[in-house]
């Protein structure tokens, strides 16, 4: 039976560290592709911190959907993939291992981040209970998307940041 208030609930604390997850992680592809020497992603605005601009619509949102309400014991999704046109980097075959690495790279910062924030929220007198259990359990979802993010995206396929290092 689907629970309306478990789902908003679970909604609520996992959808920031998850846009936040995906968002930063594609710009940080696309940010060192850049630097690399190559500007596609930056001339499509795709260097943005706004999520709208990575969200693919069926994998950011509607196959994440279909599994929650069938209570899948897992949950799938991805991010638009920020281009990157590899023959416009300098160094292409390392600077492809710099712009791959670049995201779980950036996943990493994102988890210790949200370790700050478990952390932070664990600490704050009980009178303000209504912030610090919002931000304890952000900073668990935080840690765990960023985590399984960081060892999905190392695994050595294609076209997996992992399968680039790897290539490369």
């Amino acid at each position: 039976m689907f629970d309306l208030t478990h789902f908003v609930r679970t909604l609520a604390i996992w959808a920031i560290p998850v846009l936040f997850a995906i968002t930063v992680h594609e710009v940080a592809h696309g940010w060192v592709a850049w630097k690399r020497g190559d500007p596609t992603a930056m001339l499509m605005g795709r260097l943005t911190l706004n999520p709208v601009k990575h969200i693919d619509p069926f994998g950011t949102i509607i196959l994440p959907g279909i599994l929650l309400l069938f209570h899948s014991p897992f949950l799938f999704g991805y991010a638009k993939p920020v281009p990157v046109n590899f023959s416009g980097l300098k160094k292409p075959k390392t600077d492809m291992v710099w712009v791959a690495i670049a995201g779980p790279a950036a996943n990493l910062l994102m988890a210790i981040f949200w370790t700050a924030i478990l952390w932070l929220g664990g600490h704050l007198p009980g009178t303000l209970a209504y912030i610090a259990t919002p931000m304890q359990l952000m900073g668990e979802a935080g840690i765990i998307i960023n985590v399984i993010l960081i060892i999905f995206n190392l695994i050595p396929i294609p076209p997996l940041d992992g399968g680039r290092v790897a290539v490369g």
